[in-house]
């Protein structure tokens, strides 16, 4: 296979990632619209919001087992698009029963995207021979940031959902459709191949459970930024509230120049060193917000922690399907479901010991929860000696 193909096939899942990232943070940042357009009591706003996480984690094991049967090129060839007209089922509707139905819709399909786009970003690495997973996660966070800004646009002009959502969704919808020709992947065969020692086709829960735990603490972090960091920020460090809108945006700057380069220190210090690293950094600054004086030094503390937390995901699939070499898939179908737990388990947790202790206090349970990911960072191993020392060696790939 030539090293343009393998390029265009990078390419192509790379944009994938960033159509995910735009596609989740126009529906996340316009809660309150979707919340004030359908009528939702806040009683019931949590109920469909744990819905999503819930259904996608029904998708994500659906998935595990369409892909027995076609390659995960195929399912995210479809999902994605299923995504973003259900984005837009969200913003075009006006019954409440439509909006549980277009979330419903989002949850499944959002949990087979996920699951088949990082699918196939482990089998593109081990194509390559070496570590590439951190940029795909950089072109989500990049997405993100391009939603958000969106999102914050369309909240600024007073525009409604569907009028915010419709030329996204015209552009990117045949952009990624079209892109999904180029998608390539690691073959059956070569699978098989690095499965060699008896291992083919199964999966040891007690080996992935190290794993599913450091997904689950590094997205119960994730999702204390993402619902806590402005009200920490105004409510206990004083702060105004368009100052308080910050950390967020921050967060996600840092995220993205994060795993922007890396790939580079994974390649250079190994996976297992990264991830240790970034622990560190990510409980500094949980620590470092949880004892600040005011909303700069916690704004700090939020840096710190998009630029520790940023790694432990990707590379967490990438240990996932090394691993697992003959059942990656599998592997990662069902790592991705604690990336649901993760998010479901974190903004309720932060918030039930923010209101019976402290949200000072609350903030030392996710940091002792990201320290806990050094005791299973053994886990992540090192990359397999058939890679050469990180070198890249092309390998043979199926085309779709």
């Amino acid at each position: 296979m030539t090293d343009a193909r393998l390029r265009h096939g990078r390419a192509s899942l790379a944009l994938s990632f960033f159509v995910q990232g735009v596609t989740f943070a126009l529906l996340v940042t316009r809660i309150p619209a979707i919340q004030d357009r359908y009528g939702i009591s806040d009683g019931l706003l949590p109920v469909f919001l744990a819905a999503v996480p819930i259904l996608a984690g029904v998708g994500s094991v659906v998935t595990e087992k369409v892909v027995a049967r076609v390659r995960p090129r195929v399912v995210l060839r479809w999902a994605q698009p299923v995504v973003l007209l259900a984005l837009l089922g969200v913003g075009a509707g006006s019954e409440l029963w439509q909006a549980a139905l277009a979330l419903g819709v989002f949850g499944l399909s959002v949990g087979a995207l996920d699951a088949s786009m990082n699918m196939m970003g482990v089998s593109l690495q081990r194509a390559y021979g070496r570590s590439i997973m951190l940029g795909f996660h950089a072109a989500y966070s990049l997405g993100g940031i391009a939603g958000a800004s969106m999102a914050w646009a369309g909240a600024h002009w007073d525009l409604s959902l569907l009028v915010s959502y419709l030329p996204v969704v015209v552009v990117l919808l045949p952009a990624a459709f079209v892109a999904s020709r180029w998608y390539i992947e690691g073959t059956q065969e070569e699978e098989q191949e690095g499965a060699a020692g008896g291992k083919a086709g199964s999966v040891s829960f007690k080996l992935l459970m190290p794993l599913c735990l450091v997904m689950s603490f590094a997205y119960i972090g994730d999702s204390t930024v993402s619902n806590w960091s402005a009200k920490y920020l105004q409510d206990v460090l004083g702060s105004s509230e368009q100052l308080s809108t910050v950390p967020y945006n921050v967060y996600m700057v840092t995220t993205l120049l994060g795993r922007a380069v890396g790939d580079f220190g994974v390649r250079r210090f190994g996976a297992v060193a990264v991830v240790r690293s970034g622990s560190v950094l990510a409980a500094a600054g949980f620590a470092v917000v949880a004892v600040a004086g005011g909303a700069w030094v916690g704004m700090l503390g939020f840096t710190m922690l998009g630029l520790g937390l940023c790694v432990i995901v990707p590379q967490t699939f990438a240990a996932a399907g090394r691993m697992f070499p003959g059942a990656s898939d599998t592997a990662i179908a069902r790592l991705n479901i604690f990336n649901y737990v993760g998010f479901l388990v974190g903004s309720p947790l932060v918030g039930a010991l923010g209101d019976a202790w402290s949200y000072r206090g609350a903030m030392l349970v996710p940091m002792v929860l990201v320290l806990v990911i050094l005791v299973y960072a053994k886990s992540f191993g090192a990359e397999p000696a058939r890679y050469g020392g990180g070198h890249e060696r092309p390998r043979t790939v199926d085309v779709g």
